[in-house]
């Protein structure tokens, strides 16, 4: 007769042998309204294979790595629904040691502080958030991260340093995130991000302001608790043009991986990221018209 605590044991080493977890939370349903019959919807995509994997491949692959960057597009609603999933599921696999976010700034960070543990109410008030990031989208993840020991930083410039950086352009030293070709690419993105209606002086302005907050975002992900998540737009996050260029170039060590969120129908190269998540898509807005007409 075996004894009661040999049964113990042996169901313990079963456990470990086949990898019993706690399941992961339930994934959102989407909320968008257009692509929800294309062939990529929901597909999670391992770029540097071509391989489809499942949500719980994906959290497995990003609870071991020091440092995750997510790229979102910043008015998607189920881009922010799945960065609260990613954030419950990697919570429930290993401890957060920290949450970054591109749309919080230094002179914001006593405030979030001084909520940790408690959220008041009127929140968005209390954090003197900023009204060009959609609260109703943001603030979800705020309250999720506050609910938690881990913190939850400021990843970009104060507006003081954006000014500074628009009036006297200065370009981070480093190789990677200085090539040639990465500059050229930014410009790129600068220009048709402002439809064309920048005036050719302003480009090298606004483009020290971009690479300014690259490089920041970098440091406070070197500097912060980890295993730590990065919550920014999808140039900001991407390998080839953003902020893993400039962890490259200040020396980090360790594995950073990088997922987009992506709506269906996007081209994402596997020189941009790690994984792509595809989503809905939001019905198709010209911007450009908007802004050409005026107000």
């Amino acid at each position: 007769m075996r004894h009661p605590l040999s049964c113990g044991l042996s169901l313990c080493l079963a456990l470990v042998l086949t990898g019993c977890q706690a399941s992961l939370p339930t994934l959102p349903a989407w909320q968008g309204s257009e692509g929800r019959d294309h062939a990529q919807l929901g597909q999670i995509r391992d770029l540097s294979t071509g391989q489809v994997v499942s949500p719980e491949q994906l959290v497995e692959r990003l609870a071991s790595a020091p440092r995750v960057l997510v790229g979102e597009k910043h008015d998607n609603p189920d881009h922010h629904a799945l960065q609260l999933w990613l954030l419950r599921a990697l919570d429930s696999r290993r401890p957060q040691g920290s949450l970054l976010l591109e749309m919080l700034q230094p002179e914001q960070q006593a405030r979030v502080d001084a909520q940790q543990g408690k959220a008041s109410v009127d929140l968005a008030k209390a954090l003197d958030w900023q009204p060009g990031w959609d609260w109703a989208l943001y603030g979800p993840i705020v309250r999720e991260a506050l609910a938690h020991a881990y913190p939850l930083l400021a990843a970009n410039l104060s507006s003081a340093e954006v000014r500074e950086a628009y009036r006297q352009p200065v370009a981070p030293s480093g190789t990677y995130s200085s090539a040639p070709a990465v500059l050229q690419a930014l410009r790129e993105q600068v220009r048709v991000g402002h439809c064309d209606l920048l005036p050719q002086s302003q480009l090298p302005a606004m483009l020290s302001v971009q690479r300014q907050r690259d490089r920041r975002m970098a440091e406070r992900l070197l500097a912060a608790p980890q295993p730590a998540m990065l919550f920014a737009g999808s140039y900001h996050a991407r390998k080839d043009l953003g902020v893993p260029l400039h962890l490259r170039d200040l020396g980090a060590t360790g594995e950073s991986i990088v997922l987009l969120l992506a709506e269906v129908g996007e081209k994402v190269e596997p020189g941009m990221a790690d994984y792509v998540w595809y989503t809905v898509a939001l019905p198709a807005q010209d911007y450009c018209a908007q802004l050409r007409k005026g107000p």
